[in-house]
């Protein structure tokens, strides 16, 4: 998998991680880096942990299922993104401005189990796995740090546009992954 689709596939994880930073940015009275910072970390940290156990999920039973790993990486992935879609239109939205290691925890982890199923299907592509997930973890710490600024600074109105945004690029990766094994790329 080459890097620039590998960075579109962290950019479309990142999106729910995004989504709620601009949440906690919104619900924070006046910025502080701290927190912004502290937000990269968590859901950066899970962005890269969850492929990773996902991956080693998946090369246990790789052998068993090549001859449809493509159909499996279309399916989660569209899966995914297709939920993104739907959440980018549901209007509902997190405002609780705590920072505290109960909460970014639960966020962190509910942000990042798409990236659990992501990383099965890179056992089934056979990724390398350790500069796909420093990657994927890279941008969502940054992407994070960023949201927390721009919801503190721009308001709600970015939310369900980088939700919708994530779910169409891993739609998009998923479809490119089964054209290109169905030969059609």
């Amino acid at each position: 998998m080459a890097v620039w689709e590998l960075f579109f596939i962290a950019v479309g994880l990142s999106m729910d991680a995004f989504a709620v930073s601009v949440c906690k940015g919104l619900s924070m009275q006046k910025m502080c880096w701290k927190n912004a910072w502290l937000a990269g970390v968590y859901f950066g940290g899970f962005q890269m942990l969850m492929p990773l156990a996902g991956y080693l999920l998946g090369t246990g039973f790789q052998d068993k299922i090549t001859s449809i790993d493509h159909w499996i990486a279309f399916i989660l992935l569209g899966a995914i993104g297709v939920n993104m879609i739907k959440e980018s239109f549901s209007g509902e939205a997190e405002g609780d401005c705590s920072f505290d290691v109960k909460t970014m925890l639960l966020l962190a982890v509910a942000t990042s189990i798409d990236a659990l199923a992501v990383g099965v299907t890179f056992a089934f592509l056979r990724v390398d796995i350790l500069p796909a997930v420093a990657l994927i973890g890279a941008t969502t710490f940054v992407l994070s740090a960023a949201g927390v600024r721009v919801g503190n600074v721009f308001g709600s109105r970015y939310k369900s546009k980088a939700e919708l945004a994530g779910g169409v690029i891993l739609i998009f990766m998923g479809t490119k992954i089964l054209l290109e094994h169905l030969g059609v790329f």
